[in-house]
């Protein structure tokens, strides 16, 4: 074959891209190809290059029949594939054209049943996420996610407790997306905005218009998933909304507070698909990433305070993000309303008023909610003599959360949970314990699940109020 010019480099790309588009469709095309690969010739081979080596991966997978049948069309017979990653794709700012769709965005703030897109904002950036063994693997995933929109990991679900970074990551996978592939059509909304929507089609009869707007979007971002729990009609729904958006290779990412299995009220088809991607949990950040996180928080506000004050304040709030950023704000006020820098001591008084009005007091009739809850028993028979497992072993949870999380004694609980004894609370004790530090399983409804995991979830639930 003789050499191949610019001009001839230039009429084989648009004539593979007339292939690719006859054969795939143009919407497919523009999502895979257009802005994020180049073509070439060498000899007898079809040069493919991609963006990045997830987006290489999938093409590879979904679409090497079609390319291997635009390699003979436009090289003849004996033509051969080759893939390459070339991240000057990226770097050289190729994007996809527009497509007739427009990117939306809802707010967590719409109003019921509101149809108003998000006014402008500043979304959260996966750059400034702080990253630690608390949250790793889920910050990974999102990033990937952001890279390659449905090439890997579709759908991601986040979970973890309230402040900790979540909806962060969701708004850093919208905010990294819309930049890269700025013809996608992203749809960023929590669980509540996407019921609200659902019932106002259902009032005015716009059902076809409301599945149009979510079943034809490319990525799709649900934020607070715990919402549809328990609405038969909402998961529903959302069910055969992510149906149709697997079907078509579509991004999914959904957050929500508890695992998938632990949505005791949704239906076993939406758990699993749920759980058909990947599954993250972000916890609680550890005392190094607690550091990171003030340290980056304090630099972005400005605030004029020694290191030391800074890891009493990473010390002393362990349970989430937001804590942290709020025992911030505290010292902010406290150097602008007295102009002088925030030592440790004057840190320490300050904090200490926050941490005692918003310490959450535990009651036993909280742990009993969340347990009878979770595992659909009633008050009724925690409280009785029945001795079947699927009793037995809410109740024995239920009297270690207690001990854990309240102030009450043995002989409280044991009162509280049909009149027991001391002994019976401190044997059920023991043996939640052991279950925890040995790794074993529990039921829930038809699933098996960690204890410790199980005691964790619960923890938060009850912590959060």
């Amino acid at each position: 074959m003789p050499p191949v010019t610019d001009v001839d480099r230039a009429g084989l790309a648009q004539e593979a891209r007339r292939i690719l588009i006859e054969a795939l469709e143009e919407r497919r095309y523009l999502h895979w190809f257009e802005g994020k690969t180049r073509f070439h010739a060498d000899g007898d081979e079809l040069i493919v290059n991609v963006a990045n080596p997830y987006l290489l991966n999938w093409i590879q997978k979904q679409f090497r029949e079609a390319l291997g049948e635009a390699a003979l069309q436009l090289l003849g017979k004996g033509a051969r594939l080759r893939f390459e990653v070339d991240a000057t794709i990226a770097a050289d700012g190729a994007r996809p054209a527009k497509s007739p769709t427009q990117t939306s965005v809802y707010r967590k703030t719409s109003r019921p049943g509101g149809t108003s897109k998000a006014a402008a904002r500043q979304y959260a950036d996966l750059r400034s996420f702080v990253a630690g063994r608390c949250n790793e693997l889920a910050h990974l995933a999102a990033i990937q996610v952001a890279e390659a929109p449905g090439a890997r990991y579709t759908p991601l679900y986040l979970y973890g407790g309230v402040g900790n970074g979540k909806t962060h990551l969701l708004e850093g996978i919208y905010r990294r997306i819309r930049k890269d592939y700025p013809a996608l059509q992203v749809l960023l909304l929590t669980g509540e905005n996407f019921g609200n929507y659902f019932s106002q089609a259902l009032s005015e009869r716009t059902l076809p218009s409301f599945r149009q707007k979510f079943r034809n979007v490319d990525v799709l971002l649900l934020d607070d998933a715990d919402f549809l729990d328990g609405k038969r009609a909402f998961q529903e729904e959302f069910l055969n909304t992510i149906k149709k958006l697997e079907r078509e290779d579509r991004q999914i990412v959904v957050t929500a507070d508890r695992h998938p299995r632990l949505l005791t009220r949704s239906s076993d088809e939406l758990v699993s698909r749920l759980l058909s991607g990947l599954v993250c949990r972000i916890e609680a950040p550890d005392s190094d990433t607690r550091l990171t996180i003030v340290r980056q928080q304090a630099a972005a506000m400005k605030l004029d305070v020694d290191d030391a004050v800074l890891k009493f304040v990473a010390d002393r709030f362990v349970n989430n993000v937001r804590e942290l950023e709020g025992a911030l704000n505290c010292l902010q006020t406290l150097h602008v309303m007295t102009g002088k820098r925030i030592s440790v001591a004057s840190a320490r008084r300050i904090l200490s008023g926050l941490e005692r009005d918003c310490l959450r007091i535990v009651r036993i009739a909280d742990v009993e909610a969340a347990v009878c809850k979770l595992f659909r028993v009633s008050s009724d028979e925690l409280k009785s003599a029945c001795r079947t497992r699927t009793v037995t072993q809410p109740r024995m949870l239920a009297m270690y959360l207690a001990r854990r999380l309240t102030q009450s004694a043995y002989s409280e609980i044991g009162e509280y949970f049909g009149g027991r004894n001391h002994a019976t609370v401190m044997s059920a004790e023991r043996k939640i314990s052991r279950l925890v530090e040995e790794g074993e399983c529990v039921r829930v409804a038809s699933e098996s699940w960690p204890m410790h995991d199980l005691v964790a979830s619960l923890e938060q639930q009850i912590l959060a109020g």
